[in-house]
């Protein structure tokens, strides 16, 4: 299963903001950071932006973060930056065959604990804030 990394992408980039925010960042400085093309930075700064997470000035003017470290949770940005279909972390394959034994069971028995684990995915996203990843960042430069 492949996974998308603008969620990771977008962590990444509101740390870089609250960690670096009296230097101006801008998508230029954030994609040097991260080791991506400006233009993967600027798309995930609209969706941060249409979220209510940052600040974005024009040109030179760099970005901000909109909320305090404290008020901006990993669940936030996951909803930011993840369409609905997209925040399922199990998904079944399309067109399973009612014919198959298997296959045409297999999504009933699955839903309920495919959806529990998307709940407390949620619940322990909704727990972390960027706050406590910027002071495990900011430990880890410590040691």
């Amino acid at each position: 299963m492949r996974t998308n990394t603008r969620y990771t992408e977008a962590i990444q980039i509101l740390c870089y903001i609250a960690i670096k925010q009296s230097n101006l960042p801008t998508s230029d400085k954030i994609a040097k950071s991260i080791n991506t093309n400006a233009v993967v930075v600027r798309r995930i700064f609209k969706m941060l932006k249409d979220a209510e997470l940052i600040n974005i000035k024009r040109g030179y003017g760099g970005c901000s973060l909109k909320k305090e470290t404290n008020e901006i949770t990993l669940l936030d940005v996951y909803k930011a930056v993840e369409t609905a279909e997209n925040r399922q972390i199990f998904k079944f394959h399309e067109g399973l065959s009612a014919s198959c034994v298997i296959g045409s069971k297999i999504e009933e028995i699955l839903k309920e604990p495919f959806q529990e684990a998307q709940i407390a995915l949620e619940e322990k996203l909704n727990n972390v804030t960027l706050e406590n990843v910027i002071f495990n960042i900011e430990k880890q430069i410590i040691s």
